[in-house]
């Protein structure tokens, strides 16, 4: 019988811990191997312990989350999760700690309603990441000197759409690393929260100067060289076709796959106004938001190209995407935008 993960709860907050051991109740694979208030208690428990994953909180006394990070991945990896509240601070600490090396970042919350748990979401988090190798990262991206010279676009796509999910904001700035000014206009969807999507793309645009990335807004025109990030939390991200090009569409809907906005809805939309013309990319993740819509995108005669295995920090929805025949290509995560700007044959029309 496989034992079960080992967790080590550290948050400040007496009540978020007794959130998250009620949380972890029903979860008979999941135990919290321990709690800790702040950072040097938490040190302790991880030498007598030996957790599998740590969920960790931001804001705490003596040493913040990060910091603590930091620690942890230099001396003893471990696959962390990021515990924080909802706030445009808490929202860029948490992007730092996943360019660090955090597993994902979840939602923090006190408030309580009836017959509910705020953390129900946070096991099935937690059971992926126990799953997963923790990676040190440094969160920087190569200078432009020291980037291979990019090539230009040997097809004339009208629009680039990309999803992915736990992961992705590593990923995602890999492949944009490698394209260039001119490239055709880019949609994405990662799954965030909200007030994360917007410092995600704000971050974005400062570190790569070839690109103008944003998040996205209704109605918006979609331009060469431009990117635009579906906003977290709130609305479905679609594409639709006006007669002064592409442009955003932002609406309203119930959960598809369970996210908002979802992956899914944007290539079902890429598919249906821009066909032959799109290139779908779906990156790691949790799940199979995206799987179908990017099959949806091939029989459209687009080129679609999944993230591969070995490069995913959870292997999900490309996984998911390449069963399903969806992927003309499966790729590592640094070669995608190679595979992107060179790729010559589109997908036969079914």
């Amino acid at each position: 019988m496989t034992s079960p993960v080992k967790v080590l709860v550290v948050d400040d907050s007496r009540t978020a811990r007794a959130m998250i051991r009620h949380a972890f109740q029903s979860h008979p694979d999941l135990v919290i191997s321990g709690e800790a208030s702040n950072p040097l208690e938490a040190r302790d428990l991880i030498i007598k312990d030996q957790p599998d994953v740590i969920t960790l909180d931001i804001e705490m006394p003596n040493i913040n989350g990060l910091q603590f990070l930091e620690k942890i991945m230099r001396l003893r990896p471990i696959p962390v999760v990021m515990v924080s509240s909802l706030t445009e601070r808490n929202a860029e600490i948490a992007l730092t700690a996943l360019q660090m090396g955090a597993f994902d970042c979840f939602p923090k919350t006190t408030a309580t309603i009836p017959g509910t748990n705020a953390y129900a979401g946070l096991p099935g988090i937690v059971r992926q990441a126990a799953r997963s190798k923790p990676v040190i990262r440094t969160g920087a991206v190569p200078s432009p000197a020291a980037l291979p010279e990019r090539k230009s676009w040997q097809q004339t796509y009208d629009l680039v759409a990309i999803g992915s999910s736990t992961g992705g904001v590593e990923a995602i700035e890999e492949v944009l690393s490698g394209f260039p000014a001119n490239s055709p206009p880019i949609v994405i969807c990662q799954h965030m929260p909200a007030f994360f999507t917007t410092s995600f793309a704000e971050r974005l645009n400062k570190k790569l100067d070839t690109l103008t990335i944003s998040e996205a807004s209704d109605r918006e025109m979609l331009l060469p060289g431009h990117v635009r990030i579906a906003p977290g939390g709130t609305r479905h991200m679609t594409v639709t076709r006006t007669e002064h090009g592409l442009a955003t569409r932002l609406v309203q809907a119930p959960a598809v796959n369970g996210h908002v906005p979802s992956v899914d809805v944007l290539f079902d939309s890429v598919a249906e106004q821009v066909g032959a013309k799109a290139l779908g990319i779906i990156l790691t993740g949790m799940g199979q938001d995206g799987a179908e819509g990017l099959l949806a995108l091939k029989r459209a005669g687009a080129w679609t190209i999944a993230q591969d295995k070995a490069s995913s920090v959870v292997y999900g929805m490309p996984r998911v995407a390449a069963e399903l025949g969806a992927a003309a290509q499966i790729v590592a995560l640094n070669q995608i935008s190679s595979a992107a700007m060179n790729a010559h044959t589109r997908q036969p029309l079914p």
